[in-house]
């Protein structure tokens, strides 16, 4: 069981909020460097002290893109995470687009779950970013999702090397804290359950559209001190527009079916009575995980961050929690302000 983290203990305040840097890499449409930095910049202005990345992030482009805000920084002034599980190969003639990400650079990205490969992603990233420690780093992608039936067999990859790599760099001081970053909340379990890991990062099992990780899960993490960091919080989106559920919604990096589509609006009706943004409520609902030490949001532009800010600060009356379960849309025991 991991013991209490130096790293983990400054998700404190607003540290409590981060920026997620894959639209820093150009998902789904390409960004500028003047745009990228200039989200960064407001992020920083307005207290945000968390940045997540990951070499599979336009291929190295949104680490690049932070590095160049974060390395003039004091280093002690914000917490900094990245992951491993793919190495960069050279590619001189890359794809316009290449796993959702448009015109990164020119890299193909390549799973690695070795030992050897792990210590040659940190090094990779700390040099592309330009720093000389990173705080966390996840082991990236090891669930059914990215993986499918292969998945058992790169989990074993991962926790017989990667892990084993992590551990080290995180007893040498490389590293602050090691992790896992998924889509699903089984990997994590099993990954607790087999190896000391401080946190986990988790996307778009703990909201209010998908709030799977809290049967299980969460318990599991209180019982072993392993916080979590909730990703996804508007599972791709589609609880992302305040006026509620937009046409061309996507949920989990798909279009969303019809029934997630209903529930969506009928979220977004409640909220409205409350006079609460949809996104605001969503954002609001992961923060108040009792084992959450941070919810990362990304950003393709400064007024997005400045948005997202303002959604963790907007008041929600208890009441809006309270109606939501007595419509069926969650759980009881759910509602920020109501764990034991």
């Amino acid at each position: 069981m991991p013991q209490t983290n130096v790293v983990l203990d400054r998700f404190q305040g607003p540290l409590r909020l981060g920026l997620g840097g894959a639209p820093l890499g150009n998902l789904y449409a390409p960004l500028g460097d003047d745009e990228a930095l200039q989200t960064i910049d407001t992020a920083w202005r307005l207290g945000v002290r968390y940045f997540d990345t990951a070499p599979l992030y336009g291929h190295g482009l949104s680490e690049v893109r932070l590095g160049r805000f974060l390395q003039v920084q004091p280093r002690d002034s914000f917490i900094l995470s990245t992951k491993v599980g793919r190495l960069l190969v050279p590619d001189p003639d890359p794809p316009a687009e290449r796993d959702g990400y448009v015109r990164g650079l020119p890299f193909e990205p390549r799973f690695d779950y070795s030992f050897d490969g792990a210590l040659r992603s940190i090094d990779d990233s700390l040099r592309r970013l330009g720093v000389d420690r990173i705080d966390i780093a996840f082991i990236h992608d090891i669930d059914r999702h990215t993986h499918g039936d292969a998945q058992p067999a790169r989990f074993r990859e991962a926790m017989g090397g990667a892990y084993r790599a992590l551990h080290r760099l995180r007893g040498e001081g490389v590293l602050g804290a090691i992790g896992i970053g998924v889509n699903e909340w089984q990997a994590c379990r099993d990954a607790i359950v087999e190896g000391d890991f401080d946190c986990l990062m988790l996307a778009g099992r703990y909201t209010l559209l998908d709030n799977s990780a809290a049967a299980e899960l969460v318990p599991l993490c209180i019982a072993r001190d392993v916080r979590l960091i909730l990703a996804g919080v508007f599972n791709s989106g589609i609880l992302a527009i305040a006026s509620g559920v937009a046409a061309d919604a996507r949920f989990d990096y798909r279009p969303a079916d019809q029934q997630v589509r209903d529930k969506a609006a009928h979220i977004a009706r409640i909220c409205n009575e409350f006079d609460v943004a949809l996104p605001a409520a969503a954002l609001q609902f992961a923060m108040a995980c009792r084992c959450a030490a941070a919810v990362v949001v990304g950003a393709r532009s400064a007024a997005e961050i400045a948005q997202s800010i303002a959604h963790r600060d907007a008041p929600i009356p208890a009441a809006l929690w309270e109606a939501l379960v007595v419509e069926g849309l969650l759980p009881a025991g759910l509602p920020p302000g109501s764990w034991p």
